[in-house]
């Protein structure tokens, strides 16, 4: 593949240093809740300006655990319609229900106006994802709201390591953020999460879920219903490498978007997100619109066997109201997120890549498209 849709970036002097400090924690024999977990904590709440960081087994557990802490069981908490079945699963998980809010066309993300036309009696917080890196300009009137209503907002940043809106860092919103490490985000601890609060209840809670619901490391007297939701040592260490390189993923990241903008601005075809600005995305995806009708399906093919760039998975190829497992959810019409859902592609993006790269991909792009195909 001349283009992959995705690529880790390890260099040797990464892997080695990663190697050393597994081997430190192999020799220690401390393989979880040890020494790099802790300082992979103090270092991503330091990058993110937090008071709190707790490390965790996943992206997932993270939302979980954070749920758990507010205490949602028995009521609804609402949620983008246009987000990965994780966001909504760890709801349910917690013991609420999950409310799906329609997503708007220029931000992948929900609207206030259409978050709070959704709000009952039995409304608990929201839950704002911030989808491919962008931050939407409609979150801090959402915060607002949720203050005055006495609602909480949890962020869901695991695709926005480094993302800011008018220079605010992504994690700066509500009560707490919650990451993603997983091998295909911006930074990588193989498998892992991270949640962050300026709250020292939260996090004193979190510690206590995310190890079996003890109530210290080396006790066994439970006090929540937590579960094995650690990070182990070899992962933070992973983590720890990779942290130190965001900003630099970042800046090459920003550097192919810029390419693709342009590109794509001259090619006149697809139509981009007003809000995927180039100072404060981190693109972990890079997102376009098709024009309509285009086989988006026939469109990736064309791409991977005649040009040989893989197309990176969307963001996202469904709606969960066309989830099966979530169809009972459903509440009327959500015509924004059908749109966003059936009409956008993301053309690969990492830190491996080029400006030539992305070049490469829009002019493979103009000839893939059908004839005559404008936005």
């Amino acid at each position: 593949m001349r283009v992959p849709a995705a690529a880790i970036v390890f260099s040797d002097e990464d892997i080695k240093e990663a190697l050393s400090l597994i081997e430190s924690s192999l020799r220690s024999g401390q393989l979880t809740l040890g020494k790099h977990g802790q300082a992979l904590e103090e270092a991503f709440a330091a990058r993110c300006g937090r008071r709190f960081a707790v490390a965790v087994s996943s992206g997932t557990s993270a939302l979980e655990i954070v749920l758990r802490s507010l205490g949602v069981e028995g009521r609804e908490v609402i949620v983008p319609d246009n987000t990965f079945f994780a966001t909504a699963a760890a709801v349910m998980h917690a013991g609420a229900t999950a409310v799906l809010a329609d997503t708007a066309r220029e931000t992948l993300a929900v609207t206030a106006d259409d978050v709070f036309s959704r709000v009952t009696g039995r409304t608990a917080g929201v839950v704002v994802v911030h989808i491919g890196g962008i931050v939407s300009p409609e979150l801090p009137r959402i915060e607002e709201e949720c203050k005055k209503r006495g609602l909480f907002l949890l962020c869901d940043a695991a695709h926005a390591h480094g993302a800011t809106l008018d220079g605010r860092d992504a994690s700066n919103w509500g009560v707490a953020s919650t990451y993603s490490f997983y091998p295909t985000k911006v930074m990588t601890s193989g498998e892992g999460g991270m949640i962050v609060t300026d709250d020292q209840a939260l996090a004193a809670d979190a510690r206590v879920y995310r190890d079996q619901g003890k109530e210290g490391f080396t006790s066994n007297f439970h006090t929540r219903l937590g579960a094995n939701w650690r990070l182990s040592e070899v992962h933070a260490a992973i983590g720890l490498v990779q942290l130190k390189r965001l900003d630099e993923f970042i800046a090459r990241r920003r550097e192919v978007a810029g390419a693709y903008d342009e590109a794509i601005r001259r090619l006149g075809a697809l139509s981009l997100p007003a809000a995927q600005k180039l100072g404060e995305s981190n693109f972990y995806k890079f997102v376009a619109y098709l024009p309509q009708g285009v086989d988006r399906k026939a469109l990736k093919q064309t791409m991977r066997e005649r040009f040989e760039v893989g197309l990176s998975g969307e963001v996202y190829e469904l709606p969960l109201h066309a989830q099966p497992i979530f169809k009972d959810l459903r509440r009327g019409e959500y015509p924004g997120a059908d749109l966003v859902c059936a009409r956008q592609i993301c053309p690969p993006v990492s830190a491996r890549m080029t400006v030539d790269d992305a070049r490469y991909v829009v002019e493979s792009l103009a000839q893939a498209l059908p004839v005559g195909a404008t936005r």
